[in-house]
């Protein structure tokens, strides 16, 4: 395979893995460009689904606004990762907001281009009836979590989550790699501002965690682990 840089990331995301070399060139060839900067909105809840992006460098938020106007952020989707799942799923619209937290250089497709690599490409659509199942999965994990868990649960594993996809070593421990304010983990756990200030504060005290403007550093995961568990 060429050393071109997108190549050789296309050939490791999940919904490309084990394409033939020459048809990962036809579909790098095939893709359009798109640059986006910090905070600029890739496409919005409800709007058509007719365009699939791989993150090649930077970082984008998925959220969804509720029909109350609470916001919940689904995920975070780095390099070599997938944003507008509903494209691969025929679905009409997306089901959520999509924009960047870094600056950012996306791959993109559209419908008719994606579905006619599924249609060359037997692996590719594979690939994709497994990453969304993949993400059904981890719907099912939060909703479970949600339902069911303590709030210091609920933020321990979405602090380990986002340690596993997005963790870099720094010398007090792993270190999430993009900003991450205490809204946005509230969003993402399922409460409020106010109880992951109190639940934060309470982790740096004894250690476990290290907190600054927009950074999370895990300073003893297994600690984390263990409250997640409720092993401690």
């Amino acid at each position: 395979m060429d050393h071109h840089p997108d190549l050789d990331m296309l050939g490791r995301t999940e919904l490309f893995q084990g394409v033939s070399a020459d048809a990962l060139r036809v579909i790098h060839e095939s893709a359009t460009r798109r640059q986006v900067v910090a905070g600029e909105v890739v496409f919005r809840q409800g709007d058509p689904a007719d365009a699939l992006y791989i993150v090649a460098f930077g970082r984008l938020r998925a959220s969804q606004t509720t029909a109350d106007g609470q916001q919940v952020i689904i995920r975070y989707i780095g390099p070599g990762e997938v944003a507008g799942y509903a494209t691969l799923s025929r679905g009409e619209a997306h089901p959520g907001t999509v924009a960047a937290v870094d600056d950012s250089r996306l791959l993109g497709w559209t419908r008719a281009a994606i579905t006619q690599l599924m249609e060359r490409h037997p692996v590719v659509a594979m690939n994709a009836v497994a990453m969304l199942g993949a993400r059904y999965h981890e719907m099912q994990v939060r909703l479970r979590e949600l339902s069911t868990e303590k709030v210091e649960r609920r933020i321990a594993h979405t602090l380990l989550r986002l340690a596993e996809r997005a963790g870099r070593r720094s010398k007090l421990g792993i270190e999430i790699a993009f900003p991450l304010t205490r809204q946005d983990l509230a969003e993402m756990s399922g409460t409020t501002l106010h109880t992951v200030s109190r639940t934060l504060s309470g982790w740096e005290n004894t250690g476990i965690v290290d907190c600054g403007r927009r950074r999370v550093v895990l300073c003893k995961p297994q600690a984390l682990v263990a409250i997640a568990e409720e092993a401690a």
